[in-house]
């Protein structure tokens, strides 16, 4: 599974560096994530949890992370 599913421009809204993809993890679990564009999220199946990105800034803490359901 590629985490660079559909990334759009850096610079648009929700959009995210796919460099940026590359190199981020789940916090938690130190998984790979995937790139939810529709939800505007990266998702760490392993956790359960997806972490909002808010102005094309990843907030990777998992206070702030949606429960997925399971």
């Amino acid at each position: 599974m590629s985490k660079t599913q559909d990334t759009g421009s850096p610079g648009a809204p929700g959009g995210v560096d796919p460099k940026l993809l590359e190199i981020l993890v789940c916090p938690v679990t130190r998984s790979e994530l995937r790139y939810d564009r529709a939800a505007g999220e990266l998702v760490s199946d392993a956790a359960g949890l997806a972490y909002p990105i808010r102005e094309g800034v990843p907030i990777m803490l998992p206070d702030e992370a949606r429960k997925l359901d399971p």
